[in-house]
């Protein structure tokens, strides 16, 4: 008769169970085939004994998770059901996390499909983190770069099981071969998603999920009732408000040297400089945010299909072809030589904030991924404008500080209406638009303090106080003119930091359902 352990031993040879193995037996991927993992969730308990082999397998501290549980519950007593989900990398199809990554550190092996990570080349800007809708890419503040589960690819290129797959006491994670073509045809659809996961298409995720019939309908979140603010990425919040003040400033000074061909005043070498040094400030601030601020240059390298390389570079040329207007006013170069090199100029600049607002343009992130992120990036603008206007106060150029104040006041009101928009579509967010409802709460019941200095700042310095300026300039009061101004300059400046802030603090991302303990993501 068989003991107890060899009964168990035959019949994992027999059904060819891949947990408790050191070795797995799985076919050899042919042509248009990769590996993938299945995850049983009629066969999970909850353990999480897969989360303490991965990370005793890759010596990551406890809060640094490549792969997570989470917890879903729903029905009602006594039919009430509870149901996991554990989840790694997906080893997507078409990753956006290799898409996004700014210094091509994510590499989709040919041979295999799996996605790894090459942590020599990574920055550690985190951007992959935002662009991932399972949150699959950690941060890893030993380290100061991302980290994500790569297969345990070395153990499987030698025929051994996946840490997780082997610490698995109950089956419930496998890997497996599957065709790209016949998943993409149809089966993703009706064997990746998960509830409360996002839609496996975003990225065509390959894990494959066995579920429970009959699910109830009021399944939830267990953590539904936890709702903390995101990273307020403060480097980011001045970075961007600067880089996008240069913009308006830049703008101002061409259209007054457009106009100076029809008679006007001309601008000069100081308006030039002035509205240089914002984003000559700014943009070093964006290296306060990597973990590795030395190899930020490298994140140009991905130019074809990363929108922060994009912006790097664009934003980069921006300041440098700035520097060279500056140079070119104060050499006296000829009119129509300064007129070319900022129209170019200007073109760089546009096309580098376009850049920077599609950087946030998402699925994984539901707030930032509407068209008010464009408008309200690029109505920052008018923060240039009235930065010139006042210079153009202290200076004492009538014709061109009231011009610039009212072309500025314009840009105050769209701005409100943007945000104003912007909340208000929160507010009629639909039921089943689960990320928007929480930012929407995000807003009401962690910042409203915040949100109503917005309006009350901008209102004040964008619109009422301008317009006194526009009086007592007119009356000849400079010196009162000039300290309204300044006060003004301050406010709207305050109100773009501070919705910055909140675009940053107020997101949600798509993500796994019921993460108590998913530990540091960004």
């Amino acid at each position: 008769m068989q003991t107890p352990l060899e009964s168990f031993i035959d019949h994992k040879a027999d059904t060819g169970m891949q947990c408790g193995n050191y070795s797995i037996d799985i076919p050899k991927l042919q042509e248009g085939e990769q590996y993938r993992f299945h995850f049983d969730a009629t066969a999970c308990v909850g353990c999480r004994c897969c989360e303490v082999a991965c990370n005793e397998q890759n010596n990551n501290p406890a809060d640094t998770k490549w792969r997570r549980v989470g917890e879903m519950e729903g029905g009602e007593f006594p039919l009430f059901t509870q149901l996991f989900n554990s989840m790694s990398c997906n080893h997507c199809i078409d990753p956006e996390c290799l898409k996004g990554c700014p210094t091509n550190s994510y590499i989709k092996i040919d041979e295999t499909g799996i996605v790894v990570h090459d942590d020599d080349t990574c920055i550690g800007c985190q951007y992959c983190t935002w662009n991932c809708p399972y949150e699959v890419p950690t941060y890893h503040e030993e380290r100061k770069i991302v980290t994500k589960c790569h297969m345990c690819h070395e153990r499987l290129a030698v025929g051994e099981t996946p840490a997780c797959v082997q610490a698995c006491p109950s089956r419930a994670i496998e890997i497996e071969v599957v065709n790209v073509k016949e998943w993409l045809d149809g089966a993703i659809d009706r064997e990746a998603n998960m509830p409360f996961l996002p839609d496996a298409r975003i990225t065509n995720s390959t894990t494959r999920y066995t579920l429970p019939d009959n699910l109830p309908e009021n399944m939830k979140e267990v953590d539904e009732h936890i709702l903390k603010p995101a990273h307020s990425e403060i480097p980011l919040v001045f970075m961007t408000v600067l880089t996008q003040i240069s913009l308006g400033g830049f703008l101002a000074l061409f259209l007054g040297d457009v106009m100076s061909l029809f008679g006007f005043v001309q601008t000069n070498w100081i308006m030039a400089l002035l509205v240089m040094l914002p984003a000559a400030l700014g943009l070093p601030l964006s290296a306060l945010h990597l973990g590795r601020p030395f190899l930020a240059m490298t994140a140009m390298k991905n130019i074809k299909t990363s929108w922060l390389s994009r912006e790097a570079l664009a934003l980069g040329v921006f300041v440098l072809l700035m520097n060279i207007v500056v140079v070119l006013y104060f050499i006296k170069a000829p009119h129509v030589t300064i007129l070319l090199t900022e129209l170019f100029t200007l073109l760089v600049g546009i096309f580098g904030i376009y850049a920077q607002a599609m950087i946030y343009r998402i699925k994984a992130r539901p707030a930032w991924n509407r068209t008010t992120t464009n408008l309200k990036f690029f109505g920052t603008l008018h923060v240039g404008l009235f930065l010139l206007g006042f210079l153009a106060i202290v200076l004492g150029l009538k014709e061109v500080a009231i011009p610039l104040i009212a072309l500025a006041m314009l840009g105050a009101i769209s701005q409100i209406f943007f945000t104003y928009e912007d909340l208000r579509t929160l507010k009629n967010t639909k039921e089943n638009e689960y990320q928007l409802l929480r930012t929407a709460r995000l807003y009401d019941e962690n910042f409203s303090k915040i949100k109503l200095f917005r309006f009350v700042s901008i209102i004040l310095g964008g619109l009422i106080l301008p317009l006194l300026v526009i009086v007592l300039f007119s009356a000849g009061l400079f010196a009162v003119s000039s300290l309204v101004m300044f006060i003004s300059l301050l406010l709207v400046f305050s109100s773009e930091i501070s919705d910055r802030f909140l675009f940053y603090s107020t997101v949600v991302p798509l993500g796994m359902a019921g993460g108590f303990f998913v530990g540091k993501q960004r």
